[in-house]
C-alpha cells in the first residue's frame, strides 16, 4: 500500500515538473525571445540612422539610400524565400493578398523617405524620441479598425488612452520648444562667415519643425504599415515570403520616383566609403532583419505589443549622436522624451492589465475554451 502510494506520488511529482517545464519554455518562447528581437531591432534602427546622417552629411542622397537598401534587402531575400518560405502555396494573382502587398510596399515606401527627409533636417536623437509616437498611432488605428476593444469603464482601457495623450503632448513639446542645450558638442558643418548667427539659428529651428513633422508622419504611417502586416499575415502567415514581397513591390515603386527625383547620375555612383556602408548596413539590418522580425512579431504578438519598444532608442541614438555625429541635447528633447516615455509606460501597463485579465478570464474556463483563449493571443487579429 505505501508502495503504491509512493509511486502515484513519484508520477505527480514528474507530471508537475514537466508541466513547469512546459510552462517555462512557452514562456520563454512567447515573451523572452520576443523582447530580446525587439530590442536587437531598436538597437540596429538606432545604428542605420546614426549612419545615414554621417552619410547626408558627407552627400549621400536620401533618394538613392532608400532605393539601394531596398534593392539590397530583396536580392537577399530572393534565396531565402525560395528555399525556406514556400511551406504553403500562394494565393492566386486575382485575391486580395498582393493588393495588400503593394500597399504594404507603398506605405513602407514612403514613411522610408519621410523619415529619411525628416532625419536629414534633424537628427537620429529626435526620430527616437518622436518614434515614441508609435505605440498611440497604434493603438489609436487599432481601435479604429477594431483590432482593440474598448471599454471605457476599464482600467487598462483609460491607462492606454491617456497614455496616448501623453505621448501626443511629448511629441509636441520636442516639436514647439528646442530650450537651451543640455549637452553641447562638435558640429560637423561650420558656420558660413556670410550668413549671420541669427540667420543661422532661425534655420535651424525651421529645419528642426518640419524634421519633426516629417518624423511624426513617417511613425504614424509605419503604424499604418503594422496594422497592415497584421492583416496580411491572417491570409499568409509566411514571414520570409510576405517579407520578400513587400520588399520587392517597394523597389519597384522607388524605382520611376527616386529615379525622377534624384536626376543627377553622378549621384548614384557609390564608392567604398561610409555612404556605402550605410546603405548596406539599412538593406541587412533595416529593410531584411528589421522587417522580418517585425512580421514575426504581429504574427506572435500582435501590432500594439510591437510599437511598445520604441522608445528604448531614446538612451542609445542620444550617446550615438553625441559620439559619432557632434549632435548637441535641448532641453525641450529631455522634458518631451520624459513626457513621452511616461505616456509609453503607461500604455505598457494598459496593454499588461488587459492581458492579465485576459489569462485570469481564460484559467476559470475549461480546457476546450483555454485554448481558443491561448490562439486569440497568438493571432489577436483573426
Amino acid at each position: 500500500m505505501f508502495k503504491c502510494k509512493l509511486e502515484n506520488f513519484s508520477n505527480w511529482m514528474i507530471e508537475k515538473v514537466l508541466e513547469e517545464e512546459k510552462v517555462a519554455w512557452r514562456y520563454f518562447t512567447r515573451d523572452v525571445v520576443p523582447f530580446a528581437a525587439m530590442f536587437a531591432v531598436e538597437c540596429t534602427t538606432v545604428g542605420s540612422n546614426t549612419l545615414f546622417k554621417a552619410a547626408t552629411i558627407r552627400g549621400l542622397s536620401f533618394y538613392v539610400f532608400v532605393f539601394y537598401s531596398y534593392v539590397v534587402s530583396t536580392l537577399l531575400l530572393l534565396p531565402l524565400s525560395l528555399i525556406f518560405g514556400r511551406s504553403r502555396r500562394l494565393p492566386s494573382a486575382k485575391s486580395p493578398f498582393f493588393f495588400k502587398i503593394f500597399l504594404l510596399g507603398l506605405v513602407g515606401f514612403m514613411s522610408q523617405i519621410a523619415g529619411c527627409k525628416g532625419i536629414e533636417y534633424s537628427s537620429p536623437t529626435l526620430a527616437s524620441a518622436i518614434s515614441n509616437l508609435t505605440p498611440a498611432f497604434t493603438f489609436t488605428l487599432a481601435v479604429i479598425f477594431r483590432m482593440e476593444q474598448v471599454r471605457l469603464r476599464s482600467s487598462a482601457t483609460q491607462a492606454k488612452i491617456i497614455g496616448a495623450i501623453l505621448s501626443i503632448s511629448g511629441a509636441l513639446v520636442i516639436l514647439l520648444y528646442k530650450g537651451p542645450q543640455v549637452l553641447a558638442a562638435a558640429s560637423f558643418t561650420p558656420l558660413s562667415p556670410t550668413i549671420s548667427l541669427h540667420q543661422h539659428l532661425a534655420s535651424l529651428e525651421s529645419k528642426w519643425t518640419i524634421g519633426g513633422l516629417l518624423l511624426a508622419s513617417q511613425y504614424f504611417l509605419i503604424s499604418v504599415w503594422y496594422i497592415l502586416q497584421t492583416r496580411v499575415m491572417e491570409v499568409y502567415p509566411e514571414e520570409i515570403t510576405v517579407v520578400f514581397f513587400y520588399n520587392l513591390f517597394a523597389t519597384l515603386i522607388s524605382v520611376p520616383v527616386c529615379i525622377f527625383a534624384e536626376s543627377n547620375l553622378t549621384s548614384w555612383v557609390l564608392k567604398p566609403d561610409i555612404s556605402l556602408a550605410a546603405i548596406i548596413y539599412s538593406g541587412v539590418f533595416v529593410s531584411l532583419f528589421s522587417a522580418l522580425t517585425h512580421t514575426w512579431g504581429l504574427h506572435m504578438k500582435g501590432p500594439v505589443y510591437i510599437s511598445l519598444f520604441r522608445p528604448l532608442s531614446i538612451a542609445i541614438a542620444v550617446a550615438m549622436g553625441a559620439i559619432f555625429l557632434g549632435d548637441s541635447l535641448h532641453l525641450g528633447s529631455v522634458i518631451g522624451s520624459m513626457i513621452l516615455c511616461i505616456g509609453f509606460y503607461t500604455v505598457i501597463w494598459g496593454k499588461a492589465r488587459e492581458d492579465t485579465i485576459k489569462t485570469v478570464a481564460g484559467s476559470e474556463q475549461s480546457p476546450f475554451l483555454l485554448t481558443h483563449i491561448i490562439e486569440d493571443e497568438a493571432f489577436p487579429l483573426n
